[in-house]
């Protein structure tokens, strides 16, 4: 088994997802008293939303390269970012490791391809929604983008920072959710990803509208894979 660095905190809620799901699927898959070898840096969030906010993004550069290779240091044969935003700098943290980095949209191109979707409406902050980082990845696998209006971008941004990566839910947030879901679906989406990991605690696949790609579920589950994939297989050096 392959150790799997995680580089987490951003916000704590989804790492603890992700920490769940792979150790579940792991055990799954293994049986027994198996369980996942990871190495974890968990950053503080309030460190990273602060270079969010001032838009320093080379700061939390050197803060997502620095974690990273704290997790090679502690043994991660490949390494993942927690987050999709902070994916604007996965090249810097792919730069300061010698193992694989595996990128989430890569992860959540994956499930559209087995499933047949070639438009996935795109949910999550400002920046992904609006920047072409995100988009351009996916678009590297053949998978467009459908994002919402700027009036439901800034909601769907408010919520992302205001509500859920502190670890609030409200209904009338998962009901205005599912609103611009439904709008995003009206619009040619096939699915939706929700490009925020902590977006599918507050609305499950169950209760939208339209398929969902759940990001952190995708890249967990893809972490799995590599993690167990036998030595020799191609999947970790494609990752």
């Amino acid at each position: 088994m392959r150790t799997i660095g995680l580089v987490g905190g951003m916000s704590w809620h989804s790492t603890a997802t992700y920490y769940r799901i792979i150790n579940e699927q792991v055990a799954a898959r293994l049986g027994g008293h198996a369980s996942a070898r990871i190495s974890l840096q968990s950053l503080d969030f309030s460190e990273v939303r602060a270079c969010q906010v001032r838009g320093d993004w080379a700061a939390s550069a050197a803060l997502l390269a620095d974690a990273a290779r704290r997790c090679e240091a502690g043994g991660a044969d490949l390494v993942a970012l927690c987050t999709n935003l902070m994916h604007k700098n996965f090249p810097a943290l792919e730069a300061a490791v010698t193992v694989p980095a595996v990128h989430i949209a890569d992860a959540v191109a994956r499930v559209a391809a087995r499933e047949g979707w070639t438009t996935l409406g795109l949910l999550g902050s400002r920046w992904v929604m609006e920047e072409t980082f995100y988009a351009d990845r996916l678009a590297e696998h053949g998978i467009g983008v459908v994002a919402p209006d700027a009036a439901d971008r800034e909601l769907v941004d408010r919520v992302v920072f205001d509500e859920i990566t502190q670890g609030v839910f409200r209904e009338e947030s998962r009901a205005a959710y599912q609103r611009i879901m439904g709008d995003l679906q009206s619009r040619g989406a096939d699915a939706v990803v929700l490009a925020c990991t902590e977006i599918g605690l507050l609305v499950t696949p169950e209760q939208a509208p339209l398929p969902v790609v759940d990001s952190a579920v995708a890249h967990a589950s893809f972490l799995v894979d590599l993690a167990l994939e036998p030595a020799g297989q191609p999947a970790l050096a494609e990752a």
